[in-house]
């Protein structure tokens, strides 16, 4: 049974003959006669009566004729919810976002999208690194946006912005002086990090190696799972820190943060997919209105 079949029987079902049938479907008497002997053969029942030089629906035909209708006009608006989807005016966009680009970059950026295309409804979630590289990976999410870079053979990834790292201290720490600590000094200190898994602690660990200070000699006082608890930690003296300048920003200008004059890296926010799942026209509207101009 196909969709043209069921066009066909309701055409003729509904006129009561063939060739007017034929004629508003533009098809050949023999094309319309085909294909209803070919539905009732497929079902194994008559849904026409042949009556003189006429037709009549049988019960059976009859009984179906609301099912035929009620299949075609399923059809019809899953057409126009492609058709909508395809144009932008309907469908969701499914992302997975680390937190400091949740929180601090991509907002506004979801603003400019929603503006564009109001129609379109953004479902975000947020977690680490980590987490977001596995929600696209497993088919959560369409579009992850990460901290730093992510090895996964199944995933595509591109730079989107560039954000720069800052070490923070309590304006009560030895380091609030502006003195910068040498390698000696940045394993004794006390240290707050993000919890394994975020970009942050990676970029942390990997920054600080640089500098002479292994990330498996780090006093670690707290791990936290979030950027808000690490700040408010810090400002609270328990340790040393190297957040997004983007989350240090309104305590250092309160003057709850001092920053340490230690030259850190910038790092890459970067936007993943999966590398075999064909994204959808909103996935791709988003991923064309970030690309660099």
């Amino acid at each position: 049974m196909t969709l043209e079949q069921l066009r066909v029987f309701v055409a003729v079902a509904e006129r009561q003959h063939v060739t007017q049938a034929a004629r508003a479907l533009n098809l050949a008497q023999s094309a319309v006669s085909h294909a209803i002997n070919t539905l009732e053969d497929g079902c194994q029942i008559k849904l026409f009566s042949r009556v003189g030089r006429g037709i009549e629906l049988t019960e059976a035909g009859r009984m179906f004729l609301d099912e035929a209708r009620a299949v075609l006009a399923r059809a019809a608006s899953a057409r126009l919810k492609l058709s909508e989807m395809g144009e932008l005016k309907r469908g969701t966009l499914l992302l997975h976002a680390s937190q400091t680009i949740a929180s601090y970059w991509l907002p506004s950026r979801l603003k400019t999208f929603r503006m564009r295309y109001p129609l379109i409804g953004i479902h975000l979630a947020i977690g680490n690194t980590g987490e977001v590289a596995r929600a696209v990976r497993d088919g959560l999410a369409e579009i992850g946006f990460i901290e730093g870079s992510v090895d996964d053979p199944d995933l595509i990834s591109a730079t989107v912005a560039r954000d720069q790292l800052v070490l923070v201290v309590s304006p009560e720490h030895p380091w609030a002086t502006g003195e910068a600590p040498d390698a000696a000094a940045l394993l004794q200190a006390d240290w707050v990090l993000r919890e394994p898994g975020s970009g942050t602690r990676s970029e942390t660990e990997a920054a600080l190696d640089t500098l002479g200070a292994a990330p498996d000699r780090l006093r670690v006082a707290m791990e936290l799972p979030s950027n808000e608890a690490m700040r408010a930690a810090v400002e609270a003296d328990m340790g040393a820190a190297v957040m997004s300048a983007s989350v240090a920003a309104p305590s250092l200008e309160a003057g709850l943060l001092a920053r340490v004059p230690i030259a850190l890296p910038e790092r890459s926010f970067r936007v993943v997919h999966h590398r075999e799942r064909t994204l959808s026209r909103s996935a791709e509207a988003l991923l064309a209105m970030l690309a660099p101009a």
